[in-house]
């Protein structure tokens, strides 16, 4: 059973002490025992019992001195103070003003004082004539006013207000609940409906102490959020504040704790140091009761004066479990794998191999280097690794190295303090290697990483820490590392233009990603796959087919998306060699290669001359010829640069080799045997 406080409640009169303790009792009754005792029935005679506090009304003894010799030495002592509730002055502002009103009471002392109140309350528009027993009669007074004392209210009144027994004042409750160390209590509702209740005239320190009520509660809630441990001191160094986490945290009990030195509870936390200094003390390691905790002291600064000082305490697991949760936030904002090894198009050996050794190669926690051409799926196979690897619940983060200038790549990578840079953020921004904790860090194109950004990434590697750009706390981090490169990083190696120890860092697990020409037939695979992605409807022609499989593809996968995408606007059912786009042409070689004396001397006309010779091409597959402006109006669609000129010099080129033959007027030109046999050798 929780121990009860002892209040101790002396009064002349055991009706007003009675009273006293009615009003006591109905705001602390369920946290202290009260007692009453009085001079006038002779309880309150001698040394009385010890108590918590003693409350004695300023008639019970006459004097402080006489009132220490009745109660024991060092107790707590505080006055009664009284005063009206508002509902009885509402009555006194009714009575008509300038009426002569007596005011009664026991005493012409506690007559005049009570006068005084109510004229401070604003009781002024009547005049008072104070009344007590041996007073002297006042004729033509009709009216009586009296705190609970009828009996000496003069025969024959008129009207007689009873304002009953005066109640203790709010003021005097709140220094009760100070005394006995139940501030708590101030914020029930029945302290405030006894505070409202009760006439005041101190309207500015009802205020501040509500407002101070409020930042304290607001404060306690505060403190109570927070998810670190919390103890504050004041400017001596005792303490006032110790948060549930806290106690938790240091196995000690806040109640017992308060009003206490600080270097005597927690003499590992160095507040004496920071109240000298005035000047926070980073979070330094500590270990209590086999805890491994991070502290840091914060001064309180108030008008130049340091009126206190605050520890923040922090478990070590409590930080990384808090940094894998907002990470997790990250995560789920975009950072994760979206393709899996099922999504890599293709059935032919080179790519069903590639796919094999991936996968066993996701299983390691070792970096892996991906090798290949431009748009061969380097990106689409390292969110597969990661998606077969142990990491799969964990983010997945990707950046293209080359694209960043180094001063933007490197804050992008390793995140910035604030203030690090102009422009940077307010509160800072964590780093791709922080988004990507427990999980994979893509970095396309790493060969473009500058010398000095290549050493920052070693050590990340090798120490699994970073450093924030104008930071200076180490931030540790678990990151499997997926690098791409589609140059030869040996020969960088050689010209010294990439540091060798990072290149064997990265290559441990090296993997080459086939180009479009070494997987056979995938290409059709891929085409029918991106058709029904983009949503058209086409085939393609044999001779689309030829040309697709003597075609280098030098952008590779993504060159032959692009491709599909243009048939699906062309509007025909079948795509033949007049639907391919110029690009094709253009992109590398197609296979066609005409002999010096077959081919135009510059290299432009030759590939004017390619163009021509696949229109005509395919022409002849219909059996129909094709004139000069059927030959510049496809050019022009293709937007392939080719003028009127240039058309019909390819063209009489073409006849004296016996390519083709022109016919005069509209008949057109078709192509000779000898014509399509050099096309299709060229497609072979």
């Amino acid at each position: 059973m929780a121990y009860k406080k002892k209040i101790s409640v002396i009064a002349w009169d055991p009706r007003a002490g009675e009273s006293y303790k009615a009003d006591i009792a109905g705001l602390f009754a369920e946290e202290a025992d009260i007692s009453v005792f009085s001079v006038q029935d002779g309880s309150a005679a001698g040394v009385l019992d010890r108590a918590d506090l003693f409350v004695a009304s300023t008639d019970a003894y006459g004097s402080p001195e006489e009132l220490m010799r009745h109660i024991p030495i060092d107790s707590q002592t505080m006055a009664v103070e009284v005063s009206f509730r508002w509902s009885e002055l509402r009555k006194l502002k009714e009575l008509p003003a300038g009426s002569q009103v007596l005011f009664v009471n026991m005493t012409q002392t506690m007559a005049r004082e009570a006068i005084a109140q109510l004229e401070q309350f604003g009781i002024t528009h009547i005049h008072w004539i104070p009344f007590y027993p041996g007073a002297p009669e006042v004729p033509d007074v009709h009216i009586a006013v009296t705190p609970d004392e009828r009996r000496y209210v003069p025969p024959g009144m008129k009207t007689v207000i009873d304002l009953g027994q005066r109640v203790c004042t709010s003021g005097m409750m709140i220094e009760i609940a100070l005394r006995l160390g139940l501030e708590s209590l101030l914020e029930r509702p029945a302290f405030q409906e006894y505070a409202q209740s009760v006439a005041t005239s101190n309207y500015s320190f009802d205020q501040m102490f509500a407002r101070s009520i409020r930042l304290e509660s607001q404060f306690h809630i505060l403190m109570e959020s927070l998810e670190d441990g919390v103890i504050g001191v004041n400017e001596k160094g005792e303490i006032f504040a110790c948060s549930r986490h806290a106690e938790e945290m240091t196995c000690i009990s806040a109640s017992l704790i308060q009003g206490r030195r600080c270097e005597e509870v927690f003499p590992y936390i160095p507040f004496v140091q920071c109240l000298q200094t005035r000047q926070t003390l980073p979070a330094k390691a500590i270990k209590v009761n086999g805890v491994n905790l991070s502290v840091e002291v914060v001064p309180v600064i108030r008008q130049s004066a340091c009126i206190g000082a605050f520890a923040l305490l922090q478990r070590f697991n409590d930080v990384e479990v808090r940094q894998n949760e907002l990470r997790s936030q990250l995560f789920h904002k975009g950072h994760y794998a979206k393709y899996s090894f099922a999504d890599v198009i293709g059935q032919s050996e080179a790519i069903r191999k590639t796919k094999e050794t991936l996968g066993r190669m996701a299983l390691s926690e070792s970096p892996v280097l991906l090798i290949g051409e431009t748009g061969t799926g380097k990106e689409l196979f390292a969110h597969a690794i990661h998606q077969a690897s142990r990491r799969a619940e964990g983010p997945f983060v990707a950046i293209n190295v080359a694209a960043f200038p180094e001063n933007l790549l490197e804050s992008e990578l390793f995140g910035y303090e604030e203030g690090a840079f102009t422009g940077a953020k307010r509160g800072g921004r964590p780093g791709l290697f922080e988004l990507a904790h427990r999980g994979t860090l893509f970095l396309d194109e790493v060969e473009g990483m500058s010398p000095a950004l290549q050493i920052k990434l070693l050590r990340a590697l090798q120490e699994r820490e970073v450093m924030r750009v104008g930071g200076n706390r180490i931030i540790l981090v678990d990151v499997r590392i997926v690098a791409a490169t589609n140059e030869a990083l040996e020969q960088k190696v050689r010209d010294g233009t990439f540091r060798r120890d990072l290149y064997y860092r990265l290559s441990t697990l090296p993997a080459l990603i086939p180009p479009l020409t070494k997987r056979e037939d995938d290409m059709f695979l891929l085409t029918e796959h991106f058709r029904r992605e983009l949503g058209g409807s086409f085939q393609l022609s044999d001779a689309v087919k030829a040309f697709f499989r003597g075609h280098t593809w030098p952008g590779n996968i993504r060159e032959l998306r692009n491709a599909v995408e243009y048939f699906i606007y062309t509007g025909h059912q079948e795509i033949g060699m007049e639907d391919l786009p110029p690009t094709l042409f253009l992109s590398g070689e197609t296979g066609l290669h005409p002999t010096t004396s077959l081919a135009p001397a510059e290299a432009d006309a030759s590939d004017s001359f390619r163009f021509l010779l696949s229109q005509l091409y395919a022409a002849s597959e219909t059996g129909i010829p094709m004139g000069r402006e059927t030959l510049l109006r496809k050019a022009r669609e293709a937007h392939f640069p080719l003028s009127q000129r240039e058309v019909r010099d390819i063209l009489e080129d073409m006849a004296a080799q016996g390519l083709v033959k022109v016919s005069r007027g509209r008949g057109g030109s078709r192509l000779t045997p000898k014509g399509r046999t050099l096309w299709e050798n060229g497609q072979r």
